[in-house]
């Protein structure tokens, strides 16, 4: 490991605003921000910047980026420090973890921007949107929460519809091409390290908003397709 990541390792851990597999927490974040404004997830968060972008444009909310990787967060948390963003923190554990840290219906809103959309059909089940990372979700979610999907990955985006009709959930909005909108939100106007790069390869952004259904989910009853039929819409 290179001494830069090192001493991003050690400053994250003199943090305030970086947990790192705390325990105790379920049920205490409104103890930590010390006041109760709802509570948004970014889900491998990276560097952080839907993280930081939504601290700035939500104080009323409270938003946490969540990943395992401390050489990332670090640049989040410290521009979050910086620019004295006290809604913002930053959480590093596995994400399938995530109800060791949340307590049934602390969690108001969802964002997974940009992940790995592990695109070998073996691997499907680490992708966020899998309907066995649905389940995980599904205690945590308030009512009425949101979950929202920000990718350049044309097949994560198509499995991802397959999966939301399949478990029925409910779609809110779908933007085949977030660029292509006469005006843009401005939530959607924040952009990631990664989105950057892929907007100057020329890559077609693609958002996906929905709310799981309120019967409990059971992944394992659920017979996914192939990517293939997926993508062509044949399921």
């Amino acid at each position: 490991m290179g001494q830069k990541k090192l001493q991003r390792f050690a400053e994250i851990e003199t943090f305030p605003n970086v947990l790192i597999y705390p325990e105790g927490m379920q049920g205490k974040w409104h103890e930590f921000f010390h006041n109760n404004h709802p509570v948004t997830l970014e889900l491998a968060c990276g560097k952080g910047d839907y993280t930081v972008g939504m601290a700035r444009m939500f104080p009323e909310r409270n938003i946490i980026g969540v990943d395992l990787k401390g050489n990332r967060i670090w640049r989040g948390a410290k521009t979050a420090l910086d620019n004295n963003l006290k809604n913002a923190a930053f959480l590093r554990t596995q994400i399938d973890k995530l109800n060791n840290y949340f307590a049934p219906g602390e969690i108001g809103e969802i964002w997974i921007t940009f992940p790995d959309p592990f695109l070998r059909q073996s691997k499907s089940k680490k992708r966020l949107t899998h309907p066995k990372f649905l389940q995980l979700y599904q205690p945590l979610l308030a009512p009425g929460a949101t979950i929202n999907l920000k990718t350049d990955s044309a097949e994560l985006y198509e499995f991802t519809k397959m999966v939301v009709e399949l478990t029925g959930c409910t779609v809110l909005e779908n933007i085949p091409d977030v660029y292509a909108m006469p005006e843009v939100p401005a939530i959607l106007q924040i952009q990631t390290h990664y989105e950057k790069m892929h907007l100057a390869d020329g890559r077609t952004i693609r958002y996906l908003k929905f709310q799981l259904p309120a019967a409990p989910l059971d992944w394992r009853s659920i017979n996914l397709p192939s990517d293939e039929a997926a993508v062509s819409g044949e399921y």
